[in-house]
């Protein structure tokens, strides 16, 4: 009998080792169903996991940490593989997989202490894939309310301050975007669609570093069209908000060449804003 038991403990402790090896050719073999997965424990298929990401094999970390929700999936070692798992792919930019496990974490254990890290790892699917300036903005606005959801959900998470920094950045993105269209109509002296792309950063996107650029733009395609009223009135914002900046002493030097003040007048939509901002409030 005691044979025996020594037998099997050997045995045990063979498989693991074989499954833990840095050659890897029985995990290998295991991996590809030629060695029953369900010979191993839930702890050693995780650690083959781990091992995988150590030496950077991130999409052979996600398959073992699967390995573990598949065949043990009632067990606090399946939790722990799960959001491994959407590390994993993550760490693969495999982003699509990252959401899929990072969301099935978040719906399996809402309440444990991983899902903060669950959901910023879902949001972060979508930052990271944030493209250039002049590319389709989709993710950036999925980003966005990813992060947001960090931020409302985990507000005293160690994430919190992270996704607070990274919507910041990427609600920027898009005021960057609106700006570059802008100044591509600019340049073509479409200046009624110039205005329009220069308005949204200036009414949604005012606390980002663009709007200082936004009013001054505003106020020489006001300038073009001869609306002399809607330039003015972006100048006064500008001076009000900005007078410190090279955007501002631009705005001057084009309003008083023409004779004319930095001041409210006129009635449009940039007079509202003068109104609010004179109250001690932007918008």
């Amino acid at each position: 009998m005691t044979g025996g038991r020594f037998r099997a403990g050997a045995l045990s402790a063979v498989v693991a080792a074989a499954l833990l090896s840095g050659c890897g050719d029985t995990a290998e073999l295991a991996r590809r169903g030629d060695i029953p997965m369900e010979s191993f424990t839930a702890e050693q298929i995780f650690e083959r996991g781990e091992y995988e990401l150590n030496r950077r094999q991130a999409d052979q970390a996600a398959f073992y940490f699967g390995e573990v929700e598949r065949l043990y999936p009632y067990s606090d070692w399946a939790k722990r593989a799960l959001i491994m798992q959407a590390y994993s792919y993550h760490q693969g930019k495999d982003y699509e997989n990252s959401r899929a496990s990072a969301q099935r974490y978040i719906d399996f254990y809402p309440t444990d202490d991983d899902a903060a890290y669950a959901q910023y790892l879902l949001a972060l699917s979508y930052y990271d894939q944030i493209d250039e300036v002049g590319r389709d903005q989709g993710l950036t606005f999925q980003a966005l309310q990813a992060l947001r959801a960090v931020i409302e959900r985990y507000p005293d998470s160690e994430y919190a301050k992270s996704a607070v920094l990274k919507f910041d950045l990427a609600f920027d993105h898009l005021a960057a975007k609106e700006m570059e269209i802008g100044r591509y109509y600019l340049r073509r002296d479409h200046y009624t669609a110039a205005i329009n792309r220069f308005r949204v950063v200036v009414e949604d996107f005012q606390t980002t570093s663009h709007t200082a650029e936004a009013l001054h733009r505003l106020v020489e395609a006001y300038l073009s069209l001869g609306l002399t009223d809607e330039a003015q009135t972006a100048g006064a914002i500008l001076g009000h908000n900005f007078r410190g900046t090279d955007w501002y002493e631009d705005s001057y030097k084009l309003l008083t060449g023409r004779g004319l003040e930095l001041k409210a007048a006129g009635d449009s939509w940039l007079r509202q804003i003068y109104r609010q901002m004179i109250k001690g409030q932007w918008l």
